[in-house]
């Protein structure tokens, strides 16, 4: 069972839309060294066709988006069809330069490195990324702990139409036609199909194991990560990779999501 949690406050997007410069440690699901989609490799998806380029992303990160909605219950349509609209299928300026692919802006929480990038206002801060998975672990996570996108978590996993219409009715996005663009992209290419996977029963191989349950928790006077790590029976590491921390600094007020 999973209570929904948040402690880390992610805010930001590009189509509505300090950082301390250390490079973010990725979540299990973004542990190998190298970046993904290297960006010397951006001249190749440059030459290619805006059909090729959309063919390419959804091959490429639809595994990434499907892993999100078994952590999350977001549904991997509409992430795949955000990343398309949002990162122009990985070839936008953001995703180029730092691996941004939803457009998250800097706040106050974040200690990774950051570029600037003219969006609403002209040179506003942008969280960077060593690899784009972590973007999509990063696009989950600012979901699932912000409250105006509480609502959403409420609709069914297949309901993407009902998932685009919430997001742009939540605010994400200032584009008028942003819930029907969504829509379309996944009509399109069919990316519902996405959504289909049976996540919710274990395959044979995990069905021993334990259930994880999502915590929020806010910093206090006096705390660190060692202290939380063992009131939580956690490890500091799991909280570093999971709230996106390259160090282990706290501010009071801070929101920590704890899984356990």
């Amino acid at each position: 069972m999973i209570l929904a949690i948040s402690l880390s406050v992610l805010t930001g997007c590009s189509s509505s839309k300090k950082v301390v410069k250390n490079t973010p440690k990725t979540t299990q699901s973004t542990q190998d060294n190298k970046p993904f989609v290297a960006l010397k490799n951006s001249k190749k998806l440059l030459a290619m066709s805006n059909e090729e380029r959309r063919q390419w992303y959804i091959k490429t990160y639809a595994p990434v988006a499907q892993e999100e909605m078994k952590r999350y219950k977001i549904p991997a349509s509409i992430t795949l069809a955000q990343g398309i609209l949002e990162s122009q299928s990985g070839v936008g300026e953001l995703a180029l330069k730092s691996n941004n692919h939803f457009g998250i802006k800097c706040h106050k929480t974040w200690r990774g490195p950051k570029v600037y990038h003219d969006d609403d206002a002209r040179g506003e801060c942008f969280r960077k990324y060593k690899d784009p998975r972590t973007s999509f672990r990063d696009h989950s996570l600012f979901l699932v702990n912000r409250e105006r996108y509480a609502l959403l978590f409420r609709l069914k996993i297949r309901d993407y139409k009902g998932w685009a219409k919430g997001l742009k009715k939540a605010g994400y996005a200032t584009d008028p036609k942003y819930a029907n663009k969504l829509i379309s992209i996944i009509e399109r290419y069919n990316l519902s199909r996405w959504d289909r996977v049976k996540f919710y029963e274990d395959p044979p191989q995990v069905t021993s194991q334990k259930k994880t349950t999502t915590l929020r928790y806010k910093v206090q006077s006096g705390d660190t990560l060692y202290s939380i790590s063992k009131r939580y029976n956690v490890t500091v590491e799991s909280l570093q990779q999971t709230n996106n921390m390259s160090d282990t600094s706290l501010q009071i007020g801070q929101e920590l999501i704890i899984i356990q």
